[in-house]
């Protein structure tokens, strides 16, 4: 079983498609002009190499079955709005991981990462048959972290200094997951309901 090669996920909000090298100059303005972004990244896309190298790296480990990057749309502000991507795919466990999430300034906390994640997590569980998603970040970092929980992860853990911080030094990354059971028996109808409370309200 191999994970596929083309996939393009959309609702009425969102669209990710496979990230290609040619979409730099879409994600570039991000890279240099908006460094708060990549506080607590691990492998930083800063700056025009730094975009360069990101996106490269990440197109080889997908030829190489390792991970599934996309470049998100955001349909409402008709305008490419970030990155997301599966990785650490394990076939054989049928588990994933998902994160290198990350959306300009001007569209967090817009509704955007809850239809994105919807996306993403119903591919997982239901198209592709994955048992077990993790997710991990910064433990510093709060806001990822709440809106992790806020989709319906289960927090499992830490890992003691994981990996260097972006700010010096190493960082704990904390560990969540959400489980196949979970997904089909409640979390996503929580998370759809509160996609739509999100838009009712606009």
């Amino acid at each position: 079983m191999e994970f596929p090669r083309d996939i393009v996920l959309e609702d009425e909000r969102a669209m990710l498609r496979p990230l290609q090298p040619d979409d730099l100059p879409l994600l570039l303005p991000f890279a240099l002009h908006e460094p708060e972004l990549w506080i607590y990244s691990i492998n930083s896309p800063a700056g025009k190499a730094g975009m360069e190298n990101y996106i490269q790296t990440t197109i080889d480990q997908r030829n190489r079955g390792n991970e599934f990057p996309f470049i998100v749309f955001d349909k409402r502000m008709q305008r490419y709005a970030g990155s997301t991507r599966f990785y650490d795919i394990q076939l054989s466990n049928q588990t994933t991981q998902l994160g290198y999430t990350w959306y300009g300034k001007e569209f967090q906390r817009t509704g955007l990462n809850r239809h994105c994640k919807l996306l993403l997590l119903s591919y997982a569980f239901e198209n592709w048959g994955a048992e077990r998603v993790e997710f991990r970040a910064d433990a510093t970092n709060d806001r990822s972290i709440q809106a992790m929980k806020n989709i319906g992860c289960v927090v499992e853990g830490f890992l003691r200094s994981q990996a260097p911080s972006a700010r010096g030094g190493r960082r704990d990354s904390i560990v969540l997951s959400i489980l196949k059971t979970e997904w089909m028996s409640g979390t996503k109808q929580k998370l759809i309901d509160k996609i739509k409370a999100h838009d009712d309200h606009r």
